[in-house]
């Protein structure tokens, strides 16, 4: 049919559209916020492009839904706005008529995101973690590189290394600053050599050099001359840090029987289901909403819309936290968020089906409006 297939089009192109906006507002807040976080040395540089593409896949779901409400919006806006739904309701199509048509288009979106919500979210968040945790647990052999000025991870010590023969174990011109015991050492040597330990730990031995002790201010400031000075590089093991309920896969989500976790477990579970669910309410909602006189403006309905998306969002997030904090149980909160907007959306499209009878009639059937 004309009618479908012409609207099919127009939502794909939208739809299209609206995702690529968001996703491009999405990756340059992702680029400003990460680039922050490598600056500042929360995570390492070369793990930026990584990051990135990891977050943009995790709210992948939530742009889908976004986009997909909007799209609904702004196609059937535009019809309003060109008269094109006069031409349409002239034929003996009514509102009711929409419905299947962008139903069909957006199922297979909706099953996108929620498979993006139950798999793809978790995923991504896990891999963040470990590629930041893995970062912050970073052991001092990475960080000795040539030319370059490497901070351990806690802090405690400053290497730095002209020359590095990683063939023959060789490096020149060395500095090493270390705070311990809150005097502060510092050793320069022209060359020295990296040597193992026998358990597998790694250290620099300096080779005629001088080591500062102290502070020059201070009366026990001291400068020593050695012919061999040897500072440990400590190799700490890494670990995966536990996951968090965002982290978790629906099978460990319902696994995990631990009093301590349970509640936080249900309430991610509900966030992930309730996401599609959402989305579909959003795409019925739409329907309806988007209504505009021709003779006036748009932006009405565009005002209506932020408004429902934000409340509804906000409504899930709320759901989700007093699930949580155990306030709600799981199975009451899973429903009544969804099933109020299903009824909105089944009001709404009740009173644009024959907008010439008064409100209350509007919600009767067909045939006691015909009395």
């Amino acid at each position: 049919m004309i009618f479908h297939q012409s609207l099919r089009r127009e939502l794909s192109f939208t739809t299209g559209g609206v995702f690529l906006v968001l996703v491009t507002i999405m990756i340059t807040t992702l680029v400003i916020r990460i680039l922050g976080f490598a600056a500042n040395g929360a995570v390492n540089p070369e793990d930026a492009l990584v990051l990135i593409a990891l977050a943009t896949l995790g709210y992948m779901a939530v742009l889908l839904t976004v986009s997909l409400f909007v799209a609904v919006l702004i196609v059937l806006v535009r019809w309003y706005k060109d008269s094109e739904m006069i031409v349409w309701f002239a034929s003996g199509l009514s509102v009711a008529n929409l419905i299947r048509p962008i139903l069909q288009f957006a199922a297979p979106l909706i099953i996108i995101i929620a498979l993006l919500a139950l798999f793809v979210w978790p995923w991504a968040n896990r891999e963040s973690t470990l590629i930041s945790q893995r970062f912050q647990q970073r052991s001092d052999v990475s960080m000795v590189a040539a030319g370059q000025f490497r901070e351990s991870a806690k802090a405690g010590r400053v290497f730095f290394i002209e020359a590095l023969d990683i063939d023959k174990s060789e490096v020149k011109n060395i500095f090493a600053a270390e705070t311990k015991n809150g005097r502060l050492s510092i050793a320069v040597a022209s060359t020295g050599f990296i040597q193992n330990v026998g358990n597998g730990d790694k250290s620099i031995v300096l080779n005629h050099g001088r080591r500062y002790e102290g502070m020059p201010t201070q009366p026990d400031f001291r400068i020593l001359e050695f012919s061999e000075y040897t500072t440990n590089i400590y190799n700490k093991e890494v670990l995966d840090p536990p996951p968090r309920d965002r982290e978790k896969m629906i099978s460990e989500l319902i696994g995990d029987q631990n009093p301590s976790v349970i509640n936080a477990n249900r309430a991610e579970l509900l966030w992930r289901i309730g996401l599609p669910l959402m989305a579909l309410g959003l795409v019925l909602i739409a329907i309806p909403l988007a209504y505009v006189n021709p003779r006036l403006g748009s932006y009405t309905a565009m005002f209506y819309a932020v408004l429902i998306y934000l409340i509804y969002s906000n409504l899930l997030n709320l759901t989700q936290n007093f699930v949580a904090q155990g306030k709600v149980n799981a199975s009451v909160g899973v429903w009544p968020i969804h099933v109020l907007a299903f009824c909105i959306a089944y009001l709404l499209i009740r009173n644009r089906i024959n907008p010439s009878l008064k409100w209350w009639r509007r919600q009767l059937p067909a045939f006691l409006t015909s009395k």
